[in-house]
């Protein structure tokens, strides 16, 4: 059986990772078919990249992504296109549907970024406060 998994290299502590087509008895780092893709944990935001038409390939004649390639691939909105294209829709279709869910993802993240940003804030604000109030109790000499 053919598994679309996770490739390590990079050193220690600093992980990169490629995304492979290889036997699932291969072991993780050993001898694979194709390196279809690179993710990058330690980039931020982590960076994921991905031949469209080498997973789709792959997908098509069977291959069993694991969980964390599954999570990476539909990152990346593959496996929404596959499935609207396996449900008969047309190019055009696709084309505006992807569009929606790109704007979607990003008004996702800035909502994201806009909440950390408001806890981080306050987060500093009541450093100060608990701060301010610890000098007001502390004797003076």
């Amino acid at each position: 059986m053919v598994k679309i998994r996770l490739k390590r290299a990079g050193r220690k502590k600093l992980p990169y990772y490629q995304i492979v087509a290889a036997d699932s008895r291969a072991p993780r780092d050993g001898k694979f078919l194709e390196v279809i893709g690179n993710y990058q944990p330690t980039a931020k935001p982590h960076a994921v990249t991905l031949d469209r038409e080498r997973a789709a390939y792959w997908l098509g004649v069977g291959a069993q992504p694991t969980t964390t390639v599954r999570s990476l691939i539909r990152s990346t909105g593959l496996l929404h296109e596959l499935n609207m294209k396996r449900r008969g829709m047309s190019e055009e279709e696709i084309q505006a549907e992807m569009e929606n869910r790109e704007k979607r993802e990003s008004e996702r993240k800035q909502k994201r970024l806009a909440v950390k940003t408001r806890r981080r804030q306050a987060k500093k604000a009541a450093e100060a406060r608990e701060e301010e109030a610890g000098d007001a109790t502390s004797p003076e000499a």
